[in-house]
């Protein structure tokens, strides 16, 4: 993986990383997911919401192997209940995973902004 730099921790802010599953890896899928899971505690994530099935799954153990608190949800509408109970002023929040899994649909009801289009 490139390395990747987050800026400096601000004091009482928290990194959160809602990753999805990335289906189009084949074979090497659970481990590819462990292993970003396992990046993002290097990378100082300080909570990792995974969402999916078995392959969210093996992301949320990399994650906690490197100390990062988990959680595990199976679709977008959950992630985005528990994202709206975590939330505190000044988390900074990343969201990803394939574009098969929409997660955009997280970012729009947080932000109340449609997100359906691809930006150019």
């Amino acid at each position: 993986m490139p390395d990747v730099e987050l800026g400096e921790k601000q004091p009482g802010t928290r990194r959160i990383a809602v990753l999805g599953e990335m289906l189009e890896l084949g074979e090497t899928g659970p481990q590819a997911h462990w292993d970003i899971g396992q990046e993002a505690g290097e990378l100082g994530v300080d909570i990792v919401i995974a969402v999916g099935d078995q392959l969210a799954k093996q992301l949320a153990l990399g994650a906690a192997h490197a100390g990062v608190d988990t959680a595990i949800v199976g679709d977008n509408e959950t992630a985005t209940q528990l994202l709206e109970k975590l939330l505190q002023p000044g988390d900074i929040v990343i969201v990803k995973g394939s574009r098969g899994g929409m997660r955009w649909q997280i970012v729009q009801a947080l932000t109340g902004q449609p997100l359906t289009g691809i930006l150019s």
